[in-house]
């Protein structure tokens, strides 16, 4: 497992039956979290500033022990993000994350140019905003409006309003097949696909049924020498070595090396790890130095 723990900005403070405690910026959460099966050492979460309570009906609210503003922003490494707790548990963020933005940003800068980047499947853009600050190229698609504008806003809150990012509203799948049709070329790309998804016309997405056909179109949009593919996934009962065959046949006429494994955060001071998805990466020969 590696563990994205240069963060100032964002810690777990505690966790355990269920839930975890995280401080972004100065505002204390406490969510649910399936994966923290281990009793809690505190006899209650002590202070906190919102506490979100599941339902039984399915999602939940948020319990709030004082006013925080509606949404701020944290740093990390000089990009800006927007944390704002929604209806369904989540902040905009996944902070584990940081250690795919740090591998994909040193890729393009040991390439010494303005690489094109595809990131589908984008959500609120974190890994756009860091591939383009590291000065990329990049392509930004996810089918849900209202996540592609808040990438808009990380990229405005980032210096990065007037860089060379595509902010596209589309279909991931449907977005690859036209980019082989027009003849795009990309160096790398990143992918954060769900186990679920619906689109925009009723297109259904199935993680184990359909990533490798979208591996597959991907090869067809490569650049002649691209930097890296990387492949993000918290889909539960699949193994990081999966994901990592799949890359590696999907790449096998390519000269580069394929990498896989867990990603998660520190708790605390404490010697344990919160385990937070799985991750697939393959890189070129040329740029494997980090």
């Amino acid at each position: 497992m590696i563990l994205a723990k240069t963060w100032t900005d964002y810690e777990i403070l505690e966790c355990g039956e269920g839930m975890k405690k995280e401080r972004w910026g100065d505002i204390i959460l406490v969510r649910p979290d399936p994966q923290i099966i281990w009793p809690l050492k505190s006899k209650d979460w002590g202070e906190f500033d919102a506490f979100y309570h599941r339902s039984k009906k399915g999602g939940g609210n948020w319990e709030y022990r004082r006013k925080i503003p509606q949404s701020w922003n944290i740093q990390y490494d000089s990009c800006t993000f927007k944390i704002r707790p929604t209806d369904f548990k989540h902040t905009g963020l996944f902070p584990e994350q940081a250690v795919n933005w740090d591998w994909c940003r040193s890729k393009i800068k040991l390439s010494q140019g303005s690489p094109k980047i595809l990131n589908l499947f984008g959500y609120t853009g974190a890994a756009t905003i860091s591939a383009a600050r590291a000065g990329a190229q990049v392509c930004h698609v996810d089918a849900a409006k209202g996540m592609v504008a808040w990438c808009r806003e990380n990229a405005s809150f980032s210096g990065l309003q007037n860089a060379p990012i595509r902010f596209i509203v589309d279909d991931c799948v449907k977005f690859v097949e036209r980019e082989i049709r027009r003849g795009s070329q990309y160096d790398g790309i990143i992918m954060d696909p769900p186990s679920y998804g619906r689109g925009s016309k009723g297109e259904i997405w199935q993680f184990d049924r359909d990533l490798w056909q979208l591996l597959q179109r991907c090869r067809k949009i490569l650049s002649a020498s691209p930097l890296f593919f990387l492949v993000n996934a918290y889909t539960t009962g699949i193994s990081p070595t999966i994901v990592g065959n799949l890359l590696r046949e999907a790449l096998s006429d390519l000269k580069g090396s394929v990498t896989n494994g867990e990603i998660g955060l520190p708790i605390g001071d404490s010697l344990n790890a919160l385990p937070c998805g799985l991750y697939a990466r393959w890189e070129s020969q040329h740029f494997s130095q980090f």
